[in-house]
């Protein structure tokens, strides 16, 4: 699955990569659910947040927390949690914590976020819970390298930096071209 992919945006880019996981995987997202993990891809591969965090201490946060704060924390809790879980696997033996750490921590958050908000919003979380694993898995699919034993996740990110090609704004992997995903070295 070396060929180049020239689709328009980024967010044509990242649904096609998506959507080709999901038949590597042989799992079929549903459209709201495949949505929302195109724009979580766009929105965490570009951040360093996930270094940061620590998802036990951003939970008990939340769950301290009322409204729509409690909703966006959990939010975040759940996303990054699916980020791990499926991008960054051995972070959990990294935190020593056990491989189905994020998954449960993850599907705890939007669960709450399901009890807690109204309406659609309530219904998407409630989706995002139940279908975690599949969307954990589909993340899995889209890994291009494996993750080497004990790396952390600054090294990751790092190294999937490191795999940008001159083009801004994509990166190469041995599964294709991956958006968003450009080096920030400085020259």
């Amino acid at each position: 699955m070396t060929k180049l992919i020239l689709d328009s945006t980024s967010t044509a880019q990242w649904h096609r990569l998506v959507t080709e996981a999901q038949a590597c995987t042989a799992q079929q997202l549903d459209e709201q659910s495949e949505s929302y993990l195109v724009f979580l891809l766009m929105r965490y591969l570009r951040s360093r947040e996930l270094l940061r965090r620590v998802m036990a201490l951003g939970y008990l946060h939340a769950m301290e927390s009322s409204g729509r704060v409690q909703e966006e924390r959990l939010r975040d809790v759940g996303d990054q949690c699916l980020m791990l879980a499926g991008l960054f696997p051995g972070q959990a033996r990294r935190r020593r914590v056990g491989s189905d750490y994020f998954v449960d921590l993850g599907r705890s958050a939007y669960s709450q976020v399901q009890r807690n908000a109204a309406g659609g919003i309530g219904e998407l979380y409630g989706t995002l819970a139940a279908q975690f694993l599949d969307l954990r898995d589909v993340l899995r699919a889209l890994r291009a390298v494996p993750e080497p034993e004990g790396e952390t996740l600054e090294a990751a990110l790092r190294r999937m930096e490191q795999t940008a090609s001159r083009e801004p704004g994509t990166a190469w992997t041995p599964a294709g071209k991956i958006p968003g995903t450009a080096s920030r070295r400085r020259h």
